[in-house]
Formats: C-alpha cells, sequence, structure tokens
C-alpha cells in the first residue's frame, strides 16, 4: 500500500545536510515519502511559521527538525504546529552539539519536542516511522508492517556476529 502522510524533514541550514542525511535514509528503508526543506528560525522566520501552518493540510504526518547552535527551529516549529516534531541537535562549533540539544530538549510546558541523540537523525526517522504506525487505520498497519521487517533484518545481521578476543591465548 502506498503510504500518503510524508514526514517532513527540515534544517536550518544546508550545511546541516550532512547530518540529516541520515533520517532521510531510515525513511528510504521503510519507503516513507518525505519532503525536504531548510527553514531557518532565523534567516527565514516567516517561511518557517508559513510552513508549520501549513504541514498538516500538507499531508505531513510528523516533522523532523534539524538544527545546531541556538536550535530554536524544532521548538519554534512544535509551538506552531500540532504535528509532532522531532528535534535533532546538529553538532557544529566548540560544544560539538550540546548546545543545540539543551536547546531543543528543554522546552516549556505544553510545547513538547521529541529529541534525539546529537546527531541522531536516522534514529529521528525510525521514531517518524514508529508515530505514523500508531493506529488501526491500514496506512498505519503498512508502516507497521515494514518497521517489523525491518526489525528482523536487523536482527539477521547482528546475529551470529564472532568477535576475535585479541588478548585469548593463541592456543584455545
Amino acid at each position: 500500500m502506498p503510504i500518503r502522510t510524508k514526514v517532513a524533514v527540515v534544517m536550518g541550514s544546508d550545511s546541516d545536510f550532512t547530518v540529516m542525511n541520515a533520517a532521510l535514509e531510515a525513511l528510504h528503508a521503510l519507503d516513507i515519502p518525505y519532503v525536504l526543506r531548510v527553514v531557518s528560525a532565523h534567516r527565514t522566520p516567516l517561511l518557517m511559521y508559513e510552513f508549520a501552518q501549513s504541514a498538516d493540510e500538507s499531508g505531513i504526518g510528523v516533522i523532523i527538525a534539524g538544527a545546531g547552535g541556538a536550535a530554536h527551529l524544532p521548538g519554534m516549529l512544535a509551538a506552531l504546529t500540532h504535528v509532532p516534531v522531532i528535534g535533532v541537535p546538529v553538532p557544529h562549533g566548540s560544544l560539538n552539539g550540546q548546545d543545540a540539544l539543551y536547546s531543543i530538549v528543554q522546552m516549556p510546558k505544553g510545547i513538547p519536542v521529541a529529541t534525539v541523540a546529537i546527531g541522531g537523525a536516522f534514529n529521528a526517522g525510525i521514531l517518524a516511522a514508529q508515530m505514523l504506525s500508531i493506529g488501526g487505520d491500514e496506512e498505519a498497519r503498512a508502516i507497521k508492517s515494514r518497521l517489523i521487517v525491518w526489525r528482523k533484518q536487523q536482527s539477521i545481521q547482528s546475529e551470529g556476529k564472532i568477535l576475535k578476543d585479541p588478548f585469548a591465548a593463541a592456543d584455545a
């Protein structure tokens, strides 16, 4: 079944793409459609406002927002839409993403932003798929089935891996 609900992957700057590309990898692996945008809370606030206000009407079910530094984008989007927002702290500068992590995770009461690890865009893609898999409609069931298959593939790839102990006796 084709999925109609899209995930929006947005970032404050095109320099964030090297990190945010991992979210696209996860969504692609699960065959979930997405839109990709640069939307800056600081440089293009009106575009950010319009994007957030029209997200639901555009068929967006989850927004993944990556930002570094002051990282206002995820929180501002969450304040402007009821569509769930997942924040990805992008590592930049001397604090290597810690400033972004605190900016994203420390939201005021009533403006939640789900937050993944610094640079955790792949997990953001998986989390978006999990959010879309909730519910009993056909689309949610299709996404849930894809997630189950994907997880089984991950388990198979991990099973049976043998590590050589570099400190084991050679004759053991």
